[in-house]
């Protein structure tokens, strides 16, 4: 809980100096602070290498992750990219954002932390453990 407070009297303080107000003005205080590309649009036949080659001009990579589907392996289309400093991201956000990568207009912006899922854990599958047995 202290992390929080902590991260939300910086963000106050960066909003507040800036002179910036509104919801938009705290999410660009948030997206500055970011070191982590959505890039999406992929091409199914870019993997993590050649991901990790068409951002390395911009900085240092630190990873290039192409997401794949678990059970098949191949590309789900989208991947991430993180770079070691903020103004290298947001460099390559810049210049790569609507460029084209292994035949693909590809749209690079920063990513967002993923929503926790609610029920993860919980048993799945039909019914959903509804008691049910189908017997007489």
């Amino acid at each position: 809980m202290a992390l929080y407070n902590k991260f939300g009297s910086i963000l106050k303080q960066s909003i507040s100096s800036n002179g910036l107000n509104g919801q938009s003005s705290m999410f660009n205080a948030i997206r500055c602070m970011s070191s982590k590309l959505f890039v999406g649009g992929l091409s199914y036949g870019t993997d993590d290498h050649s991901l990790r080659e068409a951002f390395a001009s911009f900085g240092d990579v630190v990873d290039a992750r192409v997401i794949t589907d678990r059970d098949s392996g191949r590309s789900r289309g989208f991947g991430f990219v993180n770079f070691s400093s903020d103004e290298s991201a947001s460099s390559a956000l810049s210049a790569m954002d609507g460029q084209q990568l292994g035949g693909r207009n590809i749209r690079v912006s920063f990513a967002q932390e993923r929503a926790p899922r609610s029920n993860f854990g919980a048993p799945g599958g039909y019914n959903n453990g509804g008691g049910n047995d189908g017997g007489y």
